[in-house]
C-alpha cells in the first residue's frame, strides 16, 4: 500500500495538469482506456480518444483552478483515493467567478488513473451558466 504522501503528491500533480488546461498534459495522466465521470458528462466518458473530445470542450468553456483540500483519503482495498478539492469557475473572458467544493474518487493502475468519478454540486454554477458571468 502506498503512503498517504505519494497519493498527496499525485494527486497534487493531477490537479496541477488540469489547472494548465492543456489536454494533452491531463489525458497523459489517465490510463488509455480510463474511465471517467462527473456531473458535466452525459454518463461515463471511455477511453483516452473520448476524454480529449471531452477536454477540448470542457475547458473551451471554463476556467478552472483547482486545489488539493487536505490530505486524499487512501482505499484499503484498492490502489486508489478520494481527493477533497475546491475549484474556483469563471467563463472564458468573464468577471464572475465561483468557487465550489468537491470530491474526486481515484483508481490508479501504477501512477496513472484508470477510473475517475468526480463530485460536486453543479447547481453551484447557475449563475454564470445562466450568463450573469459575463
Amino acid at each position: 500500500m502506498r503512503p498517504i504522501s505519494e497519493y498527496t503528491t499525485l494527486a497534487s500533480g493531477f490537479l496541477g495538469a488540469w489547472n494548465e488546461q492543456d489536454v494533452e498534459k491531463v489525458v497523459a495522466r489517465y490510463t488509455g482506456d480510463v474511465a471517467y465521470l462527473d456531473p458535466n458528462t452525459r454518463g461515463e466518458v471511455r477511453g483516452a480518444h473520448a476524454m480529449r473530445r471531452y477536454l477540448a470542450k470542457l475547458f473551451g468553456q471554463w476556467e478552472m483552478h483547482w486545489e488539493l483540500r487536505g490530505e486524499p483519503y487512501r482505499f484499503h482495498d484498492r490502489d486508489g483515493c478520494a481527493a477533497p478539492w475546491r475549484a474556483t469557475f469563471r467563463r472564458p473572458g468573464g468577471t464572475a467567478r465561483v468557487a465550489i467544493d468537491g470530491l474526486d474518487i481515484v483508481l490508479l493502475d501504477g501512477d496513472r488513473i484508470s477510473r475517475n468519478e468526480v463530485y460536486f454540486d453543479r447547481a453551484a454554477l447557475l449563475p454564470l451558466l445562466q450568463g450573469e458571468g459575463g
